[in-house]
């Protein structure tokens, strides 16, 4: 275990442990994607109760587990990993399964899978060169919830499609903005910043 000060001028405390509650609930998070599908298709492209409170888990869980891990300083370098690539894999399986519906174009899904394919290498790079695992840019966490906000409004309210635009584009916009906001971090690192 060791104190180390970032890029953002924070200290954060980093254990070695894998076995923790947020790291629970950041792995479950993947999984909720699967039901959804399952119970919205066997419901003839409807939601229902099931439905709703999985999504709402998938949304909750995503800060319930940041928070956890920093109430209990359990903040570890596996959660750093399972946290995104549970993000990116439960929300790239919903849009894959929308894109499949037709209620979202198909350049989105390729744009937001080549992007997050592209930070997932970043940090495997990082993760190998130096042993761990930077963390999530604050834009990132942004980019994730505008992201979301679009996928709900796409599955809950389909004649919403002035909403959907302005979400669609605002999502392309603040993956860029976060996917340079990765390579400066990921750029400075190399150059021999500290990080957690």
């Amino acid at each position: 275990m060791g104190i180390n000060k970032n890029i953002d001028g924070k200290k954060v405390e980093v254990t070695g442990k894998v076995v923790t509650l947020s790291n629970f609930i950041s792995f479950t998070r993947f999984f909720v994607a699967f039901p959804i599908i399952y119970f919205h298709y066997r419901n003839e492209y409807n939601y229902n109760a099931t439905v709703l409170v999985l999504i709402f888990y998938g949304l909750i869980s995503d800060y319930l587990d940041g928070l956890v891990a920093r109430k209990t300083n359990t903040i570890s370098e596996v959660g750093k990993m399972i946290d995104p690539i549970s993000d990116k894999l439960c929300a790239g399986t919903l849009f894959i399964y929308t894109v499949w519906l037709g209620w979202v174009p198909v350049w989105f899904l390729i744009f937001f899978i080549i992007r997050d394919v592209l930070i997932l290498m970043g940090s495997s790079f990082i993760k190998l060169k130096y042993g761990k695992v930077a963390m999530s840019t604050m834009s990132g966490k942004i980019s994730v919830n505008v992201i979301a906000l679009y996928w709900i409004s796409v599955f809950f309210f389909r004649d919403a499609t002035q909403a959907h635009e302005i979400l669609l584009y605002a999502s392309v916009a603040i993956m860029i903005i976060s996917f340079i906001a990765y390579f400066k971090r990921y750029h400075n690192i190399m150059r021999g910043a500290e990080f957690n």
